[in-house]
């Protein structure tokens, strides 16, 4: 079966629903729902508290499942579009590995709602964080952080269904997790998987990214939820593995032969890829290769790389 990748809640059989927001791009990320008997999971939230409640709204119009009566929260990543609407999920168990847990810490709203109240008066660099950013209200967000953390793995009981939390990171952030209900052959899978859009390695290493993908492909699930994009399956995620594989491979070569990160960044050919939302995070990818091949254990310089990315969407307008 397939579905058309459009705004709402998608009923995917066997008490799973995928709630998608396109175009998929910056922050508008997709969330997940299984129910079972008197138990529900809730698979992320979205980037701020107005998107989250239109979405908790329309689960409960379908399925009488709100964020009140949501009994398991699982955000997947740290990153905002996947948490910053947690405090609308009322009265959940709110699961993330342990990683992602510190990690969400560490990128409050109020920091995003600043950068959004300066970017008009910072150039292209404003310009670019208006794009990405200037649809969604941070300053209203309360940052609800996990009331359970785990490492390795994880099972869930929704009802009679068994969702198995599987830690994949440090890969797209530090925690990622996929979501995984084998007796369903469903899998949400956070950041590890955007579908049309361009991957964003905010942490690597991109081995472990790779082996995340291989996972889901050798699971063989029916279905596979994205983090961003359309819904789709195993050979979905094989497109978006050899798109982390190209540019490994890319900027290894660039790296050994002594190339500057930003001469390779503006090198790299995209290829196929070119299409795809947001190809100007390969600045982001390539600057975590270096730091994996360098053996650089110290976190991005997120200004930087977000100034690199605004370059590279500036000469492709």
């Amino acid at each position: 079966m397939s579905w058309p990748f459009t705004r709402g809640l998608h009923d995917i059989g066997n008490g799973h629903y995928a709630y998608l927001q396109p175009s998929g791009t910056w922050g508008y990320s997709n969330a997940g729902l299984v129910v079972d008997g008197e138990q529900s999971l809730l698979v992320d939230t979205l980037f701020d508290e107005a998107l989250t409640a239109q979405m908790l709204k329309v689960m409960k119009d379908a399925t009488g499942i709100g964020g009140a009566e949501v009994t398991t929260l699982i955000n997947t990543h740290a990153n905002g579009d996947h948490t910053f609407g947690n405090s609308l999920v009322t009265n959940a168990e709110i699961v993330a590995s342990k990683a992602s847990a510190e990690e969400m810490s560490e990128q409050p709203p109020t920091m995003l709602a600043e950068f959004v109240r300066q970017a008009p008066s910072m150039g292209d660099f404003g310009e670019y964080l208006l794009h990405c950013f200037a649809g969604f209200d941070f300053d209203g967000v309360t940052l609800k952080t996990p009331t359970k953390v785990f490492s390795g793995e994880l099972d869930i009981a929704v009802g009679d269904k068994t969702v198995k939390l599987i830690e994949v990171g440090p890969a797209h952030t530090h925690g990622d997790v996929l979501a995984y209900v084998p007796d369903d052959g469903v899998v949400y899978t956070g950041d590890i998987l955007f579908v049309d859009g361009t991957p964003i390695m905010w942490a690597g290493p991109v081995r472990n990214w790779i082996d995340a993908c291989n996972s889901i492909i050798d699971w063989a699930p029916d279905v596979v939820v994205p983090g961003h994009g359309p819904i789709t399956d195993p050979k979905g995620v094989a497109v978006m593995r050899d798109y982390l594989i190209y540019v490994d491979e890319q900027a290894r070569r660039r790296y050994d032969a002594g190339m500057s990160v930003e001469d390779a960044i503006f090198d790299i050919s995209l290829t196929d890829y070119s299409a795809w939302d947001a190809p100007e995070r390969i600045a982001v990818n390539v600057a975590t290769l270096y730091r994996e091949y360098s053996g650089d254990d110290s976190e991005p310089d997120t200004q930087a790389l977000f100034g690199l990315m605004a370059r590279l969407y500036k000469d492709r307008r």
